[in-house]
């Protein structure tokens, strides 16, 4: 069997891997674009704050390693056409077209990051952020810069801001809804965050767009709004848009952003699957379409991809988009429904919060933690939750993705078991203040 994988993003490399795992046969290529591959994206922020050695540190593989495995990975290509009739890739290497054919095609072209039209988007000391390559010339760049502009409050976007700042920059955030991280968190909690970004020493601007990058052949300042601001660097963290391009030339479904697939992630064309960015998924709340651009729904998806291709059983179950970001000192975390989405939905919904520590209150260095949770008014089901602190997010975060992916009423939460140590918990669990302050107001 041959298997051709077009990407090499964490959902293609974890189709090509598994794979080789289930099937020793299995003839594996991996084409792509990038020069480096098997490294995370969300780990550039923490190289360009020096958190993070350099970049060689976040390369986990190289295509040496994949070769060992049976794996070919054929780098810094360009594939041109896919011709489905045909069951043939068509790419570019070295300024030579080369033919590939294959019994089965995955799809693992990920996204692209979305710069607005604006006047002087293309001078030099404008950047964004999705390769190492972005983050070597943003580094690189930074030596000689002493004030940027962050256009785009998500968590790439805020974590670069960051990044930037801890290296001695004068960062301003431009954002042009009316707070940070606008898709992870309500306005409410989101006001936690910002509040400790300006504590930092990071400007915000809020519902305002970057309407001008001024400058001759350089970045020299800023239009936002009426206000000039001086800048010699612009990052823009504005969004991705899905690679669908190959996809439509092969023939496969796309829905309203990226390709559709089954529950196998089988496009509508048998023999090509799809995964990662470029893919639409289920909401396990609405079971509408969405998006999940994580690594940890790709890495899912690949594995799902890896077993059908192989004929073994295996289905992607919808997604809560679990994410967690660290910004300084503060962890952010969410998963499931936010209030605001959940009214875009129209859910009638019951909010709960808490206030509490990360430890025993007698235990030193216990950390604030705050809580906001969401329920299904109707249901009295968990739909949504929210947490900021300065530790023990990630591990809660987890815990409510599964309360919610097994559909615990609010009540069963109130009374679930969790475990307590004064050095790392209270006895009773801030997740546990959340629910019964939910459940007294149903």
């Amino acid at each position: 069997m041959d298997v051709v994988i077009i990407g090499s993003g964490a959902g293609g490399l974890t189709t090509a891997s598994n794979i080789k795992k289930h099937d020793k046969n299995a003839k594996v290529t991996v084409i792509t674009s990038d020069k480096y591959i098997a490294y995370s994206p969300c780990a550039i922020p923490y190289v360009i704050g020096e958190e993070i050695a350099d970049f060689d540190t976040i390369i986990m593989h190289t295509p040496k390693d994949y070769k060992a495995k049976g794996i070919d990975v054929i780098v810094e290509a360009e594939v041109l056409d896919v011709i489905s009739g045909e069951n043939k890739v068509i790419y570019k290497k070295d300024g030579t077209e080369t033919e590939i054919k294959y019994d089965n095609l995955v799809l693992a072209t990920g996204g692209t990051p979305f710069v607005p039209p604006i006047e002087g988007v293309t001078l030099d000391g404008v950047f964004k952020v999705r390769t190492i390559e972005d983050g070597q010339k943003i580094t690189e760049w930074a030596k000689d810069t002493k004030n940027v502009v962050v256009a785009g409050a998500g968590a790439i976007g805020i974590e670069i801001a960051f990044g930037l700042k801890e290296i001695g920059l004068n960062v301003t955030v431009v954002e042009m809804v009316p707070q940070v991280f606008p898709r992870a968190l309500d306005p409410d909690m989101a006001e936690t965050v910002q509040k400790y970004l300006e504590e930092q020493g990071i400007k915000i601007i809020l519902e305002k767009p970057v309407g001008k990058i001024i400058g001759n052949d350089k970045v020299e300042a800023v239009l936002v709004g009426e206000e000039t601001i001086p800048a010699e660097m612009v990052i823009m963290s504005t969004g991705v848009r899905s690679n669908i391009q190959l996809a439509k030339s092969a023939g496969c479904d796309i829905g309203r952003w990226a390709v559709l697939t089954n529950e196998k992630m089988q496009t509508s064309i048998p023999n090509i699957y799809a995964v990662g960015d470029c893919v639409e998924v289920i909401d396990a709340i609405t079971m509408q379409n969405t998006l999940s651009p994580f690594g940890t729904t790709a890495v899912r998806q690949g594995k799902v991809a890896a077993k059908a291709i192989v004929n073994l059983e295996a289905e992607i179950k919808p997604v809560l988009n679990s994410m967690v970001s660290k910004i300084g000192k503060l962890e952010i975390g969410g998963t499931g429904m936010t209030e605001t989405a959940a009214k875009m939905n129209g859910i009638e919904i019951v909010l709960g919060y808490s206030k509490s520590l990360t430890r025993a209150r007698y235990y030193p260095g216990g950390k604030p933690i705050y809580i906001k949770m969401v329920a299904d008014k109707m249901t009295k089901k968990v739909i949504g939750c929210q947490i900021i602190s300065e530790e023990r997010v990630a591990e809660r975060v987890d815990a409510m993705s599964v309360a919610i992916s097994n559909g615990m009423t609010v009540e069963e939460l109130a009374n679930q078991e969790f475990c307590y140590a004064p050095p790392v918990s209270m006895v009773i669990d801030p997740i546990v203040f959340a629910a019964e302050d939910t459940l007294d107001k149903f």
